[in-house]
């Protein structure tokens, strides 16, 4: 009613402020799936809530507030529903798992994200690896591309391998176990220094069909674009499939998902058709890079550097923004001239527009193609949403 922000958190807090134990007492008695990683974590969720649905009633923190508050608003929205599919910051999973007794955890991966707040990713794989032990009982449904999920899976006795893809390597070239040398070959990866490789897949994916157990082979067709969803999509199938959904029906709900938050949208502004992309750390900035159509008739990149962000922007240097050497781009945001230099050093040519609708005014008639981070995304969206 503020104005302030979506109310997905609120209820939550005062929730918690009246009993500490409210979220373990609205996790009781569901059959509960966590879903945990850098990137992916709101596109997979609501994927896998889509898919669930198809066996019953979901309580879901679909706008992505994934702290205790904003599990706790989730669940006590819908008490009476049986199944959950919880998105959960990858810092909180450990005692979200002691409360909630999760069936199902999907771990999508593990890079570089808001090192103010969260520090380095192998504290954070350790931290993964020690909650899973404590808790045998759920299903870990596992990225077995992802070298830093593969580690904090391998050791458990429950774990459903998929291949959900991982282009982003820059972050797991040793070994989280031994130090030593990853090795990769054509899709495979193994390590130098401990008995520790890719495990093989019961899930995998291809341009046309999903793969599962027992030569399984579905057809798959997403709304939404890019590889990076594919892989969400494999995960979220086989989790709910873990959990008794029948894989049909499983990839037809999340081949029905076109829209996770505003993401992956498009929106009239005048006389531009605007599709609106998020990104919020390098390897999610090579992925959303890679959906960006460069033939559109503006790109614009807008920037923040707020605490959600990150305020320490020097990953702005580990993203390859050199693809966009033919394409005009507008640098946007409040850190809009730490982004211009970095476009500079790529001999990418740009503007610097720091009001993010101004910036898509300023591109010619038709679509334009804009990539925000977190807080800048947001801001964005609040606006257009007044303008429509």
């Amino acid at each position: 009613m503020t104005g302030r922000g979506a109310g997905a958190m609120i209820g939550g807090l005062v929730a918690m402020t009246l009993d500490s134990s409210i979220l373990r007492q609205l996790g009781t008695g569901r059959r509960s799936v966590i879903v945990t990683g850098t990137n992916g974590k709101s596109t997979t969720t609501r994927m896998t809530a889509a898919a669930l649905r198809t066996i019953g009633a979901v309580a879901t923190n679909a706008e992505g507030a994934n702290m205790d508050a904003g599990l706790v608003a989730a669940l006590a929205a819908d008490r009476t529903a049986g199944l959950a599919a919880l998105e959960v910051d990858e810092m909180h999973v450990p005692h979200v798992l002691d409360a909630v007794e999760a069936a199902v955890v999907v771990l999508l991966n593990l890079s570089r994200d808001q090192l103010d707040r969260v520090g380095e990713i192998n504290v954070i794989e350790r931290r993964l690896r020690a909650g899973l032990a404590a808790h045998p009982q759920a299903v870990v449904v596992a990225n077995c591309d992802d070298v830093l999920m593969t580690s904090a899976a391998y050791d458990h006795t429950r774990v459903v391998w998929v291949a959900a893809g991982g282009s982003w390597a820059a972050d797991s070239v040793s070994c989280p176990r031994s130090g030593e040398v990853i090795v990769r070959d054509q899709g495979h990866w193994y390590s130098t220094g401990a008995d520790f490789k890719r495990p093989s897949p019961q899930w995998w994916f291809d341009d046309e069909n999903l793969y599962g157990p027992d030569g399984l082979a579905l057809p798959m067709r997403l709304a939404l674009p890019g590889t990076v969803n594919r892989g969400n999509a494999a995960q979220a199938v086989a989790a709910a499939v873990t959990l008794g959904a029948d894989p049909v029906a499983a990839v037809a709900a999340v081949s029905g998902v076109d829209e996770v938050a505003g993401r992956y949208r498009t929106i009239q502004v005048g006389s531009h058709n605007v599709r609106m992309l998020l990104a919020k750390n390098p390897a999610g900035w090579q992925e959303a890079l890679s959906m960006v159509d460069k033939d559109a008739a503006g790109v614009v990149i807008a920037v923040n550097g707020q605490v959600p962000d990150g305020e320490d922007l020097s990953w702005l240097w580990d993203v390859r923004f050199e693809h966009f050497e033919n394409t005009a781009v507008v640098a946007a945001g409040e850190r809009g001239t730490d982004l211009a230099v970095r476009l500079g050093y790529a001999d990418v040519k740009h503007t610097l527009v720091h009001d993010t609708v101004a910036a898509i005014a300023t591109c010619p008639p038709g679509p334009v193609e804009v990539v925000a981070n977190y807080t800048a995304f947001l801001q964005l969206q609040r606006r257009l949403a007044r303008h429509d």
